[in-house]
């Protein structure tokens, strides 16, 4: 049984989102905002477009670092995420807009273009690279980042074999077939060439991450996650239990908390020419 792209987009709704934002987020992604901060950092004017913004973990992070000189509309498929990602602080000068990144509804050749930890839950990878490619701006960067394979993120690892272990039948597979599985750095760039991307590079980087406890860490990527429906698809009383469950696997590994784990993702620049 595995979530299509329909039911992951539900599956961010309800208190999805604010736990998302408090567990996940400090876990997993403000960590690689700060380096796609860092290869964006050098905007001084202009217009930047991201795309599956959620509830805008690297927004903030790209507004507190960008002069105003520098528009930010930021998108997301979800309206849910959106509006928690607008009641957020910092977010007072973004632009939030509801859009589907396979089929923006922006001008050509406008802004430079953002995405953090989005792109492998496009049921169309190619179409919305194409996308990219055509608001992007003579000179403009396409800059995103995906997660590598499921074993090299240490508590993502622990999370898919520990619920394996609790559903051996029908595990579940959003972890490592879509979360983690769009990891191979040269059907990436290959998949950008075919929409049109004739330069791009990866950046493949390891970095710390930090959680205060095991428990946030287990509640964070069950319950606010899509993990969390497949969970309860397969077992309706299971979140409780997967909860408890990844709580001892982790506090096993690393005791329980504060934890200093790994993670490594692929950070990807992908460029249109000037003329």
């Amino acid at each position: 049984m595995q979530l299509a792209m329909a039911d992951i987009n539900a599956a961010f709704t309800g208190a999805v989102p604010e736990l998302y934002t408090r567990y996940i987020g400090p876990i997993f992604f403000e960590p690689y905002a700060a380096e796609l901060v860092v290869r964006l950092k050098g905007m001084s004017f202009g217009r930047l477009l991201e795309t599956a913004c959620g509830t805008g973990i690297v927004t903030r992070a790209l507004a507190a670092a960008l002069p105003e000189t520098v528009a930010i509309t930021a998108t997301d498929l979800n309206d849910p995420m959106l509006d928690f990602a607008k009641m957020q602080p910092g977010a007072e000068r973004v632009q939030w807009q509801q859009a589907d990144a396979q089929d923006l509804p922006f001008p050509g050749q406008t802004f430079d273009v953002v995405c953090q930890f989005g792109v492998m839950f496009f049921p169309d990878k190619e179409k919305a690279y194409r996308e990219a490619l055509r608001v992007l701006k003579p000179g403009g960067r396409f800059v995103f980042d995906v997660w590598d394979r499921v074993e090299t993120i240490d508590l993502a690892l622990m999370v898919h074999k520990t619920l394996t272990t609790m559903f051996p039948d029908d595990p579940p597979r959003f972890i490592e077939r879509t979360a983690m599985g769009y990891y191979d750095v040269a059907k990436i760039r290959a998949d950008l060439a075919r929409a049109g991307f004739m330069e791009s590079t990866a950046d493949t980087r390891r970095l710390p991450c930090h959680i205060t406890s095991a428990r946030h860490g287990a509640l964070g990527m069950i319950q606010g996650s899509p993990v969390g429906a497949e969970v309860t698809a397969r077992d309706p009383s299971g979140l409780d239990k997967a909860v408890d469950a990844v709580t001892q696997a982790i506090t096993e590994r690393f005791g329980p908390g504060p934890i200093e784990a790994t993670m490594q993702a692929h950070i990807v620049t992908a460029m249109r020419p000037a003329r």
